[in-house]
């Protein structure tokens, strides 16, 4: 987990508060990508695993869309949760929603997007498509584009790799709420994962 902090932002694993953008590729990246979905008026989901950065990254687009958007964790009560959703659904231009994607990633109907932009991968593929399924839901209109943010040369890299390797095996034999196979692995497989490959 730590590892994938750093990935995501070094502050993020120092707990320094500061996210300086030029200390992230993905802050970076993220930057350019919204600032083309700003220019279209267009909308966006931005999911990560972690709660701790969602505020984070709900006050650096705030710089890039120049009007806040919206959060979800799972801190936040139900009743808000509706109020919430409601919102970004509306034709009112709320243009970035943040959600964990504990959170976000089932039941919910945000159909209102161009955009799904994940920060951070999950282990388990089916999780992620769950939350991707929030913006194919019935009623989507429009075309949606996926953005996976992954650190080259790095665990996320072997993260994405084993991803693909055992897609199959998560659809076949894993239910969609269990990551137990991660467990499975041997040791070489668990320190190649780890290992960078710069």
């Amino acid at each position: 987990m730590k590892f994938k902090q750093i990935c995501n932002h070094p502050d993020q694993y120092l707990g320094s508060g500061d996210y300086i953008e030029n200390d992230s590729g993905k802050f970076q990246r993220l930057r350019e990508i919204c600032e083309t979905i700003f220019e279209k008026r267009e909308k966006v989901l931005i999911f990560t695993q972690f709660k701790e950065i969602a505020g984070p990254l709900c006050n650096f687009l705030t710089t890039v869309f120049k009007r806040e958007g919206l959060i979800l964790h799972g801190s936040i009560p139900v009743m808000q949760r509706k109020k919430i959703i409601e919102r970004f659904q509306s034709e009112e231009y709320v243009p970035f929603f943040v959600l964990s994607i504990k959170a976000g990633g089932v039941g919910l109907n945000l159909t209102n997007v161009n955009h799904v932009i994940y920060f951070d991968r999950w282990w388990n593929p089916a999780v992620e498509n769950q939350a991707t399924d929030r913006a194919f839901r019935i009623g989507q209109r429009k075309k949606v584009v996926v953005h996976k943010f992954i650190t080259k040369g790095t665990v996320e890299e072997k993260i994405d790799s084993m991803l693909e390797e055992k897609s199959t095996l998560c659809r076949n034999i894993i239910q969609s709420s269990n990551e137990n196979w991660i467990t499975e692995m041997d040791n070489k497989e668990i320190l190649d994962m780890f290992k960078l490959s710069l």
